[in-house]
């Protein structure tokens, strides 16, 4: 008998089992960086999603293998901009765990109040530029006035905006100015008595509370499996933060003031609701911080280093909790003044493949409030 071939042919776009390719990007929809979806619909309803990355890729981990232990620092700082003093933080940490280095009392706490500072800033720009994505323009005039106070007593610490370059391998940079304790309690008193904004003008917003509630919801076991980590982990009610379960810097003397918030929804309000619960917190430790430290005698801020600073032979992991999540710094020595490797995981990366599983059977018109609340840095993907 002759085979026969069947050939279904679809009338324009009536057929129903025609699939769109859609190509979001290559950019984020509010211009965080460089990243492209491909996202494959029926309708208006998304069947598969793949994040595509690459596109601002600068080989951070190989550059590291030609600078010292001291030139690394200002490569590492960069992948995410928003939270450049904890990427510099966790660098440090692990060529000093690498030397077994003791660092100064007051350069932990001080260490530490940076890091919070720190992450305030980080959360502050997406509790103002995720309500814009949603097309709420008004948060993100607020939130760079706030980011501006803090951003005042960082630049004078350190004297960058951004890359502050003011971690050191033993301790940091230079001691504080005059007045600087003052100056920046003043600041985190200032910005903790307009944070209500956010409660009142977005959470208290029933459009912003429509469009996220119910969105986007990513399982604990989604969480799991992709390595989530950070508010996006605890927003699904993965209880994790290693500044309390595996304290480093101070943290292990503010667990009285450290409050882990968690949600339980796991969709773009719970992400939110974290994001700016964590930020009161991060302002509590803060003041903390310049507690301890007003109570310090003086005393030295760093360790003295030879004048070529070399790290024994072996292997060492350290990591931090990053504004975005865990960041884990895998250091090779061969005993030379420069890494044999250094691998850097970054919290960004794995949050957003996490997007392959959380847009299928959504709607495009939910996609850019789920892929603006995962709260990420494409540097940070892409290092």
């Amino acid at each position: 008998m002759t085979p026969t071939t069947e050939t279904t042919i679809g009338i324009g776009g009536a057929a129903e089992s025609t699939d769109m390719v859609l190509n979001i990007g290559p950019q984020h929809p509010s211009t965080h960086g460089v990243l492209r979806l491909r996202l494959v619909l029926d309708g208006e309803r998304i069947q598969h999603a793949e994040p595509v990355i690459g596109y601002m890729h600068r080989g951070a981990e190989k550059l590291f293998e030609a600078r010292d232990y001291r030139q690394i620092v200002v490569l590492a700082n960069r992948h995410d901009w928003l939270s450049a003093f904890s990427n510099e933080l966790g660098v440090v940490l692990a060529v000093e765990r690498m030397l077994g280095m003791e660092v100064p009392e007051r350069a932990v706490w001080m260490r530490t109040l940076l890091a919070e500072l720190n992450r305030v800033l980080n959360h502050l720009m997406f509790l103002g530029s995720y309500p814009l994505e949603l097309g709420g323009i008004t948060p993100v005039f607020y939130a760079f006035r706030e980011r501006e106070e803090l951003q005042a007593v960082m630049e004078e610490i350190s004297g960058g905006r951004m890359h502050y370059m003011f971690n050191r391998v033993g301790g940091l940079k230079e001691d504080l100015p005059a007045g600087w304790l003052g100056r920046a309690r003043h600041a985190v008193a200032d910005v903790r008595s307009r944070m209500d904004v956010y409660d009142r003008l977005v959470l208290g917003n029933e459009i912003f509370r429509g469009r996220t509630r119910g969105v986007g919801a990513l399982t604990p076991e989604i969480v799991h499996a992709y390595g989530v980590s950070g508010p996006l982990a605890r927003a699904s009610g993965v209880d994790f933060d290693l500044r309390r379960d595996e304290p480093y810097l101070a943290y292990g003397e503010l667990q009285d003031t450290l409050e882990v918030v968690t949600r339980q929804e796991g969709d773009c309000l719970a992400r939110f609701e974290c994001l700016l619960e964590q930020t009161h917190n991060s302002l509590d430790l803060a003041d903390a911080c310049l507690d301890r430290m007003a109570e310090l005698p003086p005393g030295p801020i760093n360790q003295r280093l030879p004048k070529v600073l070399k790290a024994p032979e072996g292997h060492t992991y350290a990591w931090t909790e990053n504004p975005l999540g865990i960041n884990g710094y895998y250091l090779v020595s061969k005993g030379e003044k420069t890494p044999y490797r250094l691998k850097l995981r970054s919290a960004s990366y794995n949050n957003i493949q996490a997007l392959t599983e959380l847009l299928p059977g959504t709607l495009v018109a939910d996609m850019v409030a789920i892929l603006g609340s995962m709260f990420f840095v494409v540097g940070d993907i892409d290092k």
